[in-house]
């Protein structure tokens, strides 16, 4: 399958091309050129299959033509090596536990897989170095840092802004060592994302080096997150819920909610998506208004969602042609302050013992909020709570306990290269690899 750009003033190209690339040339994102859907045979017994076998059968209809069935089988297999299982919260409220993967963060299906199928195509064509350029507010760096770790051809070059991750995140990926370097940038993720973009649009640096992202701007990234919204629905329909689905996601680059729309193209029954926010409401306000007005982030305790001009709203306008109708038709939004995202988590953690992270905690009251009766809710709990640990535990006023992954990576050393958030700076590192 050909991939196109969403500003659609450069050739399409291969998947191949699409994933070592990162960004298309004319600095759009990468789209499918078509978005197939499932026969209905599909969804008629995808309550009979594995998390493995339904996430094939959607890796199937994106990279079926470019990558061999066993290949592309034994990708999906190494990628979800774990469970994401529904929660029920309340009585027609579930949570879509995305933190049982390595680094406990939802961005661990989508890094694992894009790891696994750029090596893929590096052993094809026996491709030389290839540096890998990821922004991270949070999750991104560790999911990805520990995705890539050890794959042989692979650099990989993680930039986060400093004091602006939690602790824990933050030794997941500067603790690693090896292919992976840790860059901490003064600055905001914006800027983070601003400098790997300007990178990949540098002609000297791309005569140097082999760059590609792995941020949700590459398609191996954000496709492979449809895994999951195929696999809720089979579980509820294993309960006789699936009647009228409505699936919450807390959005910061919303690459995850893009992949949840690309799953309703293809023909999965979500009656509608909500988008949550934080502070950061970019999206709010163009539902709204139509109008798109990025902004510099604001830091939120939810501060995977610390994000002011999310790079996959391009591909939802793209999705919807331009249609501020057809979006609003499809997605609803809400927008909470650290004080709602408390007293959420409090609140749930109180009523049901259901423990929320600050993230699943607007998708949750966003989802309570609007959900009518006759409808069944999701929301994606996106990341361990134990990953913001000092933040949930003073809003609980109870000890959490930190899983064994986590401890692991606590009791490593941090090791990061200071950087300023000008470009020249980052580029003579990148010339000086």
């Amino acid at each position: 399958m050909n991939y196109y750009s969403t500003n659609k003033k450069t050739s399409a190209v291969s998947l191949q091309e699409a994933v070592v690339k990162g960004l298309a040339a004319d600095k759009g994102l990468f789209m499918p050129a078509t978005v197939e859907t499932l026969p209905q045979e599909f969804y008629d017994s995808i309550d009979t299959l594995s998390f493995q076998e339904t996430a094939f059968r959607v890796a199937e209809a994106f990279f079926g033509e470019d990558v061999p069935a066993d290949v592309l089988r034994q990708i999906v297999c190494d990628t979800l090596n774990f469970d994401v299982p529904l929660v029920r919260v309340t009585e027609d409220v579930y949570s879509l536990e995305l933190f049982h993967g390595p680094t406990l963060a939802f961005k661990d299906v989508g890094a694992r897989f894009m790891a696994r199928l750029l090596g893929y195509f590096i052993r094809k064509e026996r491709h030389g170095q290839v540096d890998v350029l990821v922004a991270t507010s949070g999750d991104t760096g560790s999911a990805v840092a520990n995705g890539f770790l050890g794959v042989e051809g692979i650099r990989v070059h993680v930039l986060y802004p400093q004091g602006k991750v939690s602790e824990i995140q933050e030794k997941q990926f500067t603790t690693l060592g090896r292919n992976i370097t840790a860059i901490e940038v003064d600055g905001t993720f914006d800027d983070c994302q601003a400098l790997v973009k300007a990178a990949f649009m540098d002609e000297e640096l791309n005569r140097h080096l082999s760059l590609t992202s792995a941020n949700s701007i590459n398609v191996a990234r954000f496709l492979p997150q449809a895994f999951y919204y195929f696999y809720a629905y089979a579980q509820l329909k294993r309960i006789g819920k699936a009647q009228n689905v409505v699936v919450c996601v807390p959005s910061g680059n919303f690459g995850n909610i893009t992949a949840g729309l690309f799953a309703k193209k293809m023909g999965l029954p979500v009656k509608r998506f909500i988008a949550a926010n934080n502070r950061n409401d970019i999206f709010y306000r163009y539902l709204q208004t139509g109008t798109y007005t990025p902004r510099p982030s604001i830091a939120t305790i939810a501060n995977a969602m610390d994000v002011g001009d999310p790079s996959n709203f391009a591909r939802i306008i793209d999705l919807y042609g331009n249609s501020h109708a057809a979006i609003t038709a499809d997605i609803s939004g809400a927008t909470y302050t650290d004080e709602q995202i408390r007293e959420t988590v409090a609140q749930t953690w109180r009523t049901s013992g259901y423990l929320l992270d600050p993230h699943g905690a607007c998708g949750y009251r966003a989802l309570s909020e609007s959900l009518q009766p006759g409808e069944t809710g999701i929301f994606l709990e996106t990341a361990h709570p134990a990953k913001f640990l000092e933040t949930v535990e003073g809003i609980v006023g109870e000890r959490v306990e930190v899983p064994a992954k986590l401890q692991a990576f606590m009791k490593g050393e941090k090791r990061s290269l200071p950087m300023h958030k000008d470009f020249a700076s980052f580029k003579r590192y990148l010339l000086s690899l």
